[in-house]
């Protein structure tokens, strides 16, 4: 199998998007990249430091930036940041270049695999399980117009995941060849 295009994982945070997308990757034998990595390296900060520093909309333009650089690019699977669907621009530059896939998690799953990690800047508020539930009702008729959409399961692995997104993928010619 042959990727033709750039497939950009989409979805809330916790949804498995750089996990599942390595599978991916490692499955179809393309590179994997990270947007958020990918300011990471660029800002010498983390993100939380950057969205502190300089704020959310400073973040987001460095984002539109590095996601229409990263989809010039050599197709690969791109795990892209949370929010970084929303924006209207990010949808156009993925629609263009790539395709998008949502990695469709419940509310329940997602605050089970989220509420542990100290690396959320977005959930660092006094309640941060209604934070996440108000941001996966706002998300979600944007994550809903991705191309492509993947339901997971809490009893799926990750590696479960991988298969049924390259399922999903195989399906589309103008995405995957087959040799």
């Amino acid at each position: 199998m042959r990727l033709k295009k750039t497939v950009a994982m989409v979805g809330m945070m916790g949804a498995g998007k750089t996990a599942v997308g390595t599978a991916v990757a490692r499955h179809l034998g393309v590179p994997f990249l990270d947007s958020d990595e990918e300011i990471v390296r660029a800002a010498n900060a983390s993100i939380a430091e950057i969205f502190e520093r300089d704020g959310e909309p400073f973040f987001r333009a460095r984002e539109t930036e590095v996601l229409g650089r990263l989809l010039r690019g050599t197709p690969c699977i791109l795990s892209t940041g949370g929010g970084a669907f929303l924006a209207e621009a990010n949808r156009k530059l993925i629609a263009e270049a790539g395709v998008s896939v949502w990695l469709r998690v419940d509310l329940d799953l997602l605050w089970n695999r989220v509420r542990h990690k100290t690396t959320r800047p977005l959930l660092r508020t006094a309640n941060p399980r209604e934070t996440l539930r108000a941001l996966y009702e706002a998300r979600l008729p944007f994550y809903q117009q991705a191309e492509i959409a993947v339901d997971s399961a809490s009893d799926y692995s990750v590696e479960d995941m991988a298969r049924r997104v390259v399922e999903a993928l195989s399906q589309r010619p103008d995405i995957i060849e087959r040799n």
